[in-house]
């Protein structure tokens, strides 16, 4: 998987239009993976929105994602799940379902040193800097723990980036190593998305 560009989508946030457009216009930029994240939305919407959603990053070429939630995966038939540090081990989603992708959350190095023993196939290291897209969002890390903890956790998988990422300082994220950044408002607030996410990819 091409972990490179993740844009975080809500597709409850966005009307069908806006969410085909979109999806369009952030494939053409040069995104590489959709994650779909709703939080406070029941089994069944996350479905029925989820379906419109694959079906655009399968039409696209764009891999879709599921966060928190494995049993939504599966039932949509996802390329991979985003747990967190409270959400289902990354043992036990690879029982349950070793066809998916698997990515961790982790806020500190503490919490990328005890996924040793179980290790994902990529890390969403951050916040990198302060953000609103996540209410529980920890303190901001910072680019120099970025680029520590970067080098530790490559050692077990890939890291991606995220939180607080913008056009301004995306290049100052790269410049830490990492593998892949992922971003909210800096694609789904700007003007022009496509343009978006190919500024967001230059380093």
């Amino acid at each position: 998987m091409d972990l490179s560009l993740h844009v975080l989508v809500d597709p409850f946030a966005l009307s069908e239009e806006s969410l085909r457009s979109g999806v369009q216009a952030i494939a053409l930029g040069g995104a590489t993976v959709v994650q779909m994240r709703s939080k406070d939305r029941s089994t069944r919407e996350l479905i029925d929105g989820g379906r419109m959603l694959k079906a655009l990053c399968q039409k696209y070429g764009l891999a879709f994602i599921v966060n928190d939630r494995v049993d939504v995966a599966l039932a949509l038939g996802a390329d991979g799940v985003h747990v967190g540090q409270d959400d289902m081990p990354v043992s036990m989603v690879r029982t349950l379902a070793s066809q998916l992708t698997v990515g961790l959350s982790v806020s500190s190095l503490q919490e990328v040193l005890a996924a040793e023993a179980s290790p994902p196939d990529y890390f969403g290291m951050g916040p990198v800097f302060a953000t609103a897209s996540k209410s529980d969002a920890g303190p901001a890390v910072g680019t120099s723990k970025l680029r520590e903890w970067t080098r530790v956790a490559q050692a077990m998988a890939p890291v991606v980036a995220i939180g607080g990422i913008s056009l301004e300082n995306a290049g100052a994220v790269w410049q830490c190593g990492v593998n892949g950044i992922a971003v909210i408002s800096a694609v789904w607030q700007a003007a022009d998305k496509q343009e978006a996410c190919r500024r967001l990819r230059e380093h």
